[in-house]
């Protein structure tokens, strides 16, 4: 009951209802995840608000001074905890201190203590905002329980047969938890030369909640990436446009929209998915960070970029800094990210540069950055390889036309409607009245990943991945363009952007489902742009508005046509992309983590494991599951994703591995096993562990009386190698003045006397696997039976020791 004589406060029921949508995020979260235990997602819950979203924020609000609205300061905060989250972990492993993330509170603490305090000027952010934000929040957490969860199965038979982008993801994750700096983990005979930043985050975590590596890797990350994107684009569109209406656009767009390459004939390849939102976020952990990094890093160019009067030296300095830590997080995280944003910034330098008639030091600045930053990646990180990509006009179009069936006259057609798709939310800027150098970075930005992507190749098809990164330019355009609308012409857009949606349902519905001509291709494309083109007709007619009606008219329905990959990828995706074989061996996800608990983290493994296909015709080089399931590195598994395992490794993403004597002596182990080979594999390569996949070529038969057989499950087989014994094992005792002996016999170092099962126990084993019946290796002992010496009798094996797994 309100007091008489007092009034509420204003905006106070707005508020509140605000914040009774909120809720809408955790349980979005948690029904998202609902296949795993409740204390995995609760527990990453609570290391991101603990270590990243508190610190973060306060990082964040220190150093650039806030950006108007607390909510876009929090989400823009968590994307800045994540990028010093990149830079601590590193440094933290040199020192043997996987757990350096958790300083990470104590920094924000100090630095929010030591600069200089100020409240910066705020604005609460309406209700319908937060609740439209998180209905796109909604939806997104919708397509993930529907899609996003079935594309990479964690268990059952259906693990066994993943593509090789889910393993090679989780062995690079295995390797940035155990070492640093990172070798090939699957290959390990040079130093790990691609950007590796975004599995700081998954080791971080992984240490500090021992969440298992696999479901942070394929699940939790990931969702939580994708939130991030949908949250951080509503609150980069809210600063370019300084109105909340943004925020709900920006959130749409970024779960609905998309390209106009997903007809029937094309949507089987999530290649055709360029969005923010598509399922190449899921595949690939360094594209969905760099996203994530590059939206704080354009709100923070903006503050930069606008002048905006009033700023002294020291809070400019703090933006600087702010910039700097994103980019140097981004180098270390994509090599398609900075490309784009520095060309962006390169054309703003140069518009501003211009109006002004002097030097704008501030993008000048910005850009100095950039290229410190590339080059010490490429120098630091990436060790001087040079890359694949290369020069090739047109080449990503035959790709395309290849991979769907398409060729000779129909390559055209399908460039037309690919381009015609890329570059479709670039109109968006049509509808922005102010002269604004974000607009001239934006679009650049966007022209840039467009032209990279169409005149550059690579026989990985890695271009695209210019694309993916320009889409947010492109996506942040168009919301800006629809943000700047007065508040009656909502209704008018809205109306458009529906028909815009009918358009190109009705085209996909008139493209049938295989092509081969370009008539084909090109229909559904035809189709859509003449009914949308009729809608506005149709439509501007009716209203009989203005110049600028017909301009939102037009704009709306073109973007309105980009409306529909998420609502085809539900469609189409239900079933995961599995492959028709086992690409990782029956019992070897077991195996892999009996060795991962029975061994210490600079243990290695050999294996006659190299195809993704056993026995296949035609081998693909492209295994990883060991080194991903064991977190240990394997001397030769895999090599194809490693276009260069050094200097004199081959241009081409398949190729000879690049030490054929190496490659020899790793697979004669397996063939044909001597003391002497597996003695030079101990010594000189540290390999402690052999795994046997059956299917690939049968276990020699004295290769357990050379080694000991520790695990045995399906096809696969593991094997333990020990030093061998001593040619006198128990040395005579050396008579002492008193008569008592003065030295007493002992086992060598190494062997153990009895082996013990997955929970230590001696004589228990798990169903299904095999353990040795003799004691010890074998060797030449005594004939005489020695006196054994009183004192406990060691009960577990003695591996090589180093940092267990968390």
């Amino acid at each position: 009951m309100i007091r008489p004589g007092r009034r509420r406060a204003p905006g106070r029921g707005k508020r509140a209802a605000a914040l009774a949508s909120l809720p809408v995020l955790p349980l979005a979260w948690f029904v998202a995840l609902q296949e795993h235990p409740p204390w995995m997602p609760a527990a990453y819950l609570g290391y991101l608000l603990v270590v990243i979203v508190v610190p973060g924020t306060m990082f964040w609000r220190r150093l650039t001074g806030g950006v108007g609205w607390f909510s876009a300061d929090v989400v823009l905060g968590t994307a800045f905890g994540l990028a010093v989250e990149a830079l601590v972990y590193p440094i933290g492993m040199l020192f043997k201190m996987p757990l350096a993330a958790l300083l990470m509170p104590a920094l924000a603490v100090g630095m929010w203590r030591a600069l200089p305090r100020h409240k910066p000027a705020e604005r609460p952010t309406p209700w319908w905002s937060t609740a439209g934000v998180m209905v796109a929040v909604g939806v997104a957490a919708a397509w993930f329980v529907r899609v996003g969860s079935q594309l990479i199965p964690l268990d059952g038979p259906q693990a066994l047969r993943p593509d090789s982008d889910a393993p090679h993801n989780l062995a690079l994750a295995g390797e940035l938890t155990h070492h640093f700096p990172p070798r090939i983990p699957y290959a390990d005979g040079g130093w790990l030369t691609s950007h590796w930043a975004a599995y700081d985050h998954i080791a971080s975590v992984h240490w500090i909640t021992s969440a298992p590596l696999d479901v942070l890797t394929h699940r939790m990350v990931p969702f939580a990436w994708i939130l991030l994107t949908v949250l951080g684009a509503a609150a980069v569109g809210m600063v370019l446009t300084g109105r909340a209406v943004a925020a709900p656009i920006a959130a749409g767009l970024v779960v609905a929209g998309g390209d106009l390459v997903a007809w029937p004939w094309a949507v089987s390849d999530r290649v055709f998915a360029d969005g923010p939102f598509s399922l190449g976020e899921l595949t690939n952990p360094p594209q969905a960070f760099s996203t994530v990094l590059l939206l704080p890093l354009i709100a923070v160019t903006a503050v930069l970029l606008r002048r905006r009067t009033g700023k002294t030296r020291g809070e400019l300095f703090r933006l600087f800094v702010a910039a700097g830590v994103l980019i140097a997080a981004l180098a270390l995280t994509k090599a398609t990210a900075l490309p784009v944003y520095a060309t962006g910034l390169a054309v703003a330098w140069i518009y501003l540069t211009v109006r002004a008639g002097r030097l704008n030091l501030r993008a000048l600045v910005l850009g100095v950055g950039v290229a410190a930053a590339y080059a010490l990646t490429f120098f630091f990180v990436l060790r001087g390889a040079v890359s694949s990509v290369r020069f090739d006009p047109g080449a990503t179009f035959d790709s395309l036309a290849d991979r769907m069936g398409g060729g000779g006259s129909a390559v055209p057609v399908i460039a037309a409607v690919v381009l015609v798709g890329w570059v479709m939310p670039v109109v968006g800027a049509l509808l922005i009245k102010r002269r604004d150098p974000m607009v001239v970075f934006l679009v650049a930005g966007f022209a840039s990943a467009v032209v990279g992507a169409s005149l550059l190749a690579d026989r990985g098809d890695t271009q695209l991945f210019f694309v993916r990164t320009g889409f947010v330019f492109g996506v942040l355009l168009a919301t800006w363009g629809l943000g700047s609308l007065e508040r009656r012409q909502y209704w008018i857009a809205a109306v458009a952007l529906a028909i815009g949606v009918a358009a190109i349902y009705w085209g996909r519905y008139r493209s049938p489902s295989s092509c081969t001509s370009g008539s084909c291709f090109g229909q559904g494309l035809v189709v859509a742009l003449v009914v949308a083109a009729i809608g506005i007709g149709v439509f501007g007619l009716v209203l009989r508005g203005s110049r600028r009606t017909w301009a939102v008219i037009a704009v709306a329905v073109l973007v309105g046509t980009t409306v529909s990959p998420t609502v085809a990828s539900v469609r189409k995706f239900a079933s995961p992309p599995l492959t028709s074989y086992e690409s990782i061996a029956p019992g070897g996800i077991e195996a892999a983590r009996f060795i991962r608990r029975n061994s210490g983290s600079d243990d290695r493994i050999a294996t006659n494991v190299h195809c993704h296909q056993a026995r296949a015709s035609h081998c693909l080089t492209g295994s990883y599951w060991i080194a991903g399931y064991a977190e240990r590195r394997v001397l030769v598994e895999g090599w194809s994703y490693q276009a260069r395992a050094d200097d004199t490794y081959p241009d081409a993403v398949q190729g000879p591995y690049w030490d054929q004597d190496e490659l020899q002596l790793n697979d004669e182990v397996f063939t044909n096993p001597t003391r002497q080979l597996i003695e030079t594999l101990r010594t000189k390569y540290d390999v402690q562990w052999l795994l046997l996949d059956d299917r690939v070529s049968a276990p020699p038969r004295n290769l357990d009386k050379l080694t000991e057989l520790r695990f045995q499950l399906g096809s696969v087989h593991v094997y333990q190698i020990y030093p061998p014994p001593p040619e006198n094992p128990f040395p005579t005792r050396t008579p002492s003045p008193t008569g008592n002996p003065t030295q007493t016999p002992s086992f060598p170092t190494g062997t153990p006397s009895f082996p013990t099962g997955t929970t230590g126990t001696p004589g228990t084993q798990p169903p299904g696997q095999t353990q040795p019946t003799q004691p010890f290796p074998t060797g030449t002992f005594p004939t005489q039976s020695p006196t054994f010496p009183t004192g406990p009798v060691p009960t577990q094996l003695t591996t090589t020791p180093g940092v267990k797994s968390p």
